[in-house]
């Protein structure tokens, strides 16, 4: 999932104010060695942080709906999916802090307009869940791991930067079956009366049918003998 993420993204930045452009887009950790390679103008997107956004969970099922013969009917059952915040250090690597400069901008006219990731822009395995993926740019940073800790855990100088926050869903398994679709109704049936067969409710026997069933019902029972009869 997060590799699919990843080239979403990558497709995003490299469209929006950057269309035509011939700017690369780089998924690359931007550690020293890989800036001394560079040779043309880049926009690194960098996956710094992974944690799931824990407000977000969710209990119980989620029912899954296929349509059959023109009903929308319940064929599954899985587990709501766990929500992840999947954060990304943006930067631009010219030649010169002004051309880097206009590069985070393009970055900012595309991404700024973006808060929600429709579905169908989404990979396969995200898009089946018919779900919209929020995105977040130059927000508050709620990791717990400073700039500067990470630029120097990436052996660089401190540089201007973008944080990007996609907090995507990730399927929850396994998936169990639904029963089979309930195609009637209830239906309740009361006792007959006095013997009288039991008809659905709102039905009534008619005085013939009642009449026919007291007299089944007597012929049906024995006489009661007293002791001193003979």
């Amino acid at each position: 999932m997060i590799h699919e993420v990843d080239e979403t993204l990558k497709g995003l930045l490299g469209g929006g104010a950057l269309t035509g452009s011939g700017i690369e887009v780089s998924l690359e950790a931007p550690t020293r060695d890989w800036a001394a390679r560079r040779n043309a103008p880049v926009v690194n997107a960098y996956l710094y942080d992974i944690r799931e956004d824990v407000a977000l969970r969710q209990r119980g099922h989620v029912a899954v709906r296929e349509g059959r013969d023109g009903h929308d009917v319940v064929v599954r059952r899985r587990r709501p999916p766990r929500w992840f915040r999947l954060s990304y250090l943006v930067t631009a690597w010219t030649k010169t802090p002004q051309d880097e400069h206009r590069l985070l901008s393009a970055v900012l006219a595309t991404l700024l307009p973006r808060e929600l990731l429709a579905p169908d822009e989404l990979p396969l395995s995200l898009r089946a869940l018919g779900l919209f993926v929020p995105l977040t740019v130059a927000g508050a940073q709620v990791e717990s791991r400073s700039l500067a800790e990470i630029w120097s855990a990436l052996g660089g100088e401190l540089k201007p930067s973008l944080d990007l926050a996609v907090t995507v869903p990730f399927p929850a398994f396994p998936e169990y079956d639904a029963g089979p679709p309930v195609t009637e109704g209830a239906t309740v049936r009361l006792g007959g009366l006095d013997g009288a067969p039991a008809l659905p409710e709102g039905r009534s026997h008619r005085p013939h049918q009642v009449a026919a069933a007291r007299a089944a019902r007597a012929s049906r029972q024995e006489p009661v003998r007293r002791p001193d009869a003979r």
